[in-house]
């Protein structure tokens, strides 16, 4: 293995869920040694989340941690409301560079562990707090998850037809969103660490972090006063601009036409029938004036065709289209078998599983390292043992008192 950026980085890391696991594994990928913290009674939440293997639920079985979490780190248990807990955890930021954790505003200083008691610890520690607002202002203290945070954001109620109610995302997008952000600033502090030898306090409010992704509606809003309409697949300067029904069962195809160029290509393609001809489709506006009828004819063509057929044509003819990827696409897609996507691991309890991931870039210097889930604890004799020099019977005492 070439040397790795983040080699001799430690990230203390008590974070989870989605956002904080999210930014973690870009250090353990490239060579940190990321030790991730949870106790018996609170767990990864992910660990809970379906699906399971099999449909048997269990805290080793859920794809959504495994998938979460395909960097090496070293998971262990630790009760951080117990005191010697505590001590124990202040002994690990001792060895940390970075602390990292996603908890609601003010728990961490519950512990004793707030960024004034870590420094005291460690004068050039950064640590980043990654949570829904940040650690100040009116709503520092709410708590939630992804789906909340992108409803909170706006995110969600721009997504939907225009004589429905808002649809929302599958899923947390924002989770998505505030790891990049996360990591950048990561990278940025050590950097800065290593030219003047002082750490970082790095406060990452996950609700300020998406609102970039709506800068243009709420440009848009606080110059125009113009409130942003749900308006499907559409676009107002695009048309055809949707996603059409293919031969198949739920099959569909995405087809995007900006430019009357673009527009000359599509006809072709599909046979320059007469109704492409008339001359309310010849222009932009028009198409857009009478998007409803070109929808239907669009459609009376895609339906005579599978999906992959659409799209092949219409690429070739320097026309936007793709598939709608079903998770059967997705892992076939040859684009990721190319980038060698999705990688097989075996995992102690769900055997050999297919969809471990990496970060979605390639450094040209140094190859990221993939590695199953952590077991819950499945570290804790090594952390304990060989990083804090804690006795055997000393760990045993400690776990016979639920601190470990």
């Amino acid at each position: 293995m070439e040397s790795q950026p983040f080699a001799g980085v430690n990230v203390l890391d008590f974070t989870w869920a989605g956002v904080g696991p999210f930014t973690t594994n870009y250090l353990a990928f490239y060579g940190a040694m990321v030790i991730k913290v949870e106790s018996r009674t609170h767990t990864d939440i992910t660990r809970i989340m379906t699906p399971y293997k099999d449909n048997i639920p269990g805290i080793e079985r859920s794809a959504y941690f495994t998938w979460s979490n395909p960097a090496k780190k070293y998971g262990i248990t630790l009760n951080l409301n117990h005191p010697k807990g505590v001590e124990i955890a202040k002994r690990l930021v001792a060895w940390a560079d970075i602390v990292a954790e996603s908890f609601t505003a003010g728990i961490m200083e519950k512990w004793s562990l707030g960024y004034e008691d870590l420094k005291e610890i460690k004068p050039d520690i950064i640590m980043l707090r990654t949570c829904m607002h940040g650690q100040t202002g009116p709503l520092a203290k709410h708590p939630g998850q992804g789906m909340v945070l992108t409803a909170l954001v706006g995110l969600s109620s721009n997504i939907g037809w225009p004589d429905r109610p808002p649809s929302g995302f599958y899923g947390a997008y924002s989770d998505f969103i505030a790891p990049l952000f996360n990591a950048v600033c990561l990278i940025s502090a050590l950097d800065y660490r290593r030219r003047t030898g002082k750490g970082q306090y790095l406060d990452l409010s996950q609700h300020e972090a998406s609102m970039h992704f709506l800068a243009s509606l709420i440009l848009n809003y606080t110059t125009n006063q113009r409130q942003p309409q749900n308006i499907g697949n559409r676009l107002s300067y695009a048309a055809p601009h949707g996603i059409y029904r293919c031969r198949g069962d739920d099959r569909w195809c995405a087809i995007a036409v900006f430019t009357d160029e673009e527009w000359k290509s599509f006809c072709k393609v599909i046979g320059n029938p007469a109704w492409t001809r008339d001359p309310k489709f010849a222009v932009l506006m028009g198409r857009i004036r009478n998007v409803d009828e070109l929808d239907r004819l669009v459609e009376e063509w895609t339906i005579n065709f599978t999906a992959e057929e659409v799209m092949t044509l219409m690429q070739e003819a320097g026309v936007g289209a793709g598939i709608a990827a079903n998770a059967e696409d997705v892992t076939k897609d040859p684009q990721m078998k190319h980038y060698h996507f999705f990688n097989e691991l075996d995992h102690p309890e769900m055997g050999r599983r297919s969809h471990y991931h990496g970060p979605g870039f390639i450094l040209s210097k140094a190859p990221y390292e993939l590695a199953r889930a952590t077991l819950l604890g499945e570290y804790n004799e090594y952390v304990y043992t060989k990083i804090l020099g804690i006795s055997d019977e000393e760990l045993v005492h400690l776990m016979e008192e639920n601190v470990i």
